[in-house]
């Protein structure tokens, strides 16, 4: 039966290689000619500061995905809070398509709404300036037209800013906020969505029959989705969460 593959939050990084053993596993173990699609939903690489800066390591993950484009599977990509930078020539080379950021599907004849997710994190006050500003026309040109050697010290920097703000504040904050989660699938007239960014996997039901699927982390749980015509089943390190005639949603 056919089938459509969903992850999200690898990740990726030649500093921590058991990600990278683990999703080439995922690659052989999970894809074959039944599969129609793997969608990437943000967070693919620990950084991403340019497809100038792509090296020997990225070069071998474009090379996995391309093979598997040039055996006829779509790949599409949805950029995260950590490689929005990912551009078209970084794409191509994987064999990729890049998405908007929130972008409704036709998945085996029921609308589903694909985005990363951190934009519905609005209790996180000083996240969401950031996040006008690194997604607004100006910051990423400004970026892009900077050396690489500066790139690379504002990501870094970045990063340790992020990781020691997040240590104050309280888990609420970070997760996603339940009127702006309503407000999404308002806007976009949808019954299920899929996202990433909390690494908390789980299916979330709401009211109006509404249906929320978080894909987790890879550092340890190595988290994926699949759905055909007939079952949704979420993984996550041992678990796996299904929700069966998943249709009857739309």
């Amino acid at each position: 039966m056919s089938r459509t593959l969903f992850i999200a939050d690898l990740h990726l990084s030649s500093n921590q290689p058991e990600i990278t053993d683990a999703f080439f596993d995922f690659l052989d173990k999970e894809i074959d000619q039944q599969v129609d699609a793997l969608y990437i939903l943000g967070d693919f690489f620990e950084v991403w500061v340019g497809d100038d800066a792509s090296d020997a390591f990225s070069d071998d993950i474009a090379a996995r995905l391309k093979q598997l484009a040039d055996q006829g599977i779509a790949i599409y990509f949805a950029h995260g809070n950590r490689d929005f930078l990912l551009g078209q020539r970084y794409a191509q080379k994987a064999g990729m398509t890049l998405l908007a950021e929130q972008t409704v599907i036709d998945l085996y004849g029921t609308q589903v709404l694909l985005l990363h997710g951190d934009e519905m994190c609005t209790q996180d006050l000083e996240y969401q300036r950031f996040r006008r500003k690194s997604r607004g026309w100006w910051w990423p040109r400004l970026m892009l037209a900077m050396p690489l050697w500066y790139r690379r010290r504002v990501a870094k920097k970045a990063r340790a800013k992020s990781k020691q703000s997040q240590q104050h504040k309280a888990v609420e904050i970070l997760d996603v906020e339940r009127s702006a989660v309503l407000d999404t699938f308002s806007k976009h007239q949808v019954r299920i969505m899929i996202h990433g960014h909390t690494h908390r996997p789980a299916v979330h039901q709401y009211d109006q029959e509404q249906t929320r699927i978080v894909l987790g982390d890879w550092y340890e749980q190595s988290s994926f989705l699949v759905v055909d015509k007939q079952h949704m089943r979420l993984h996550y390190g041992d678990h796996a969460d299904t929700l069966t005639q998943w249709q009857h949603a739309d």
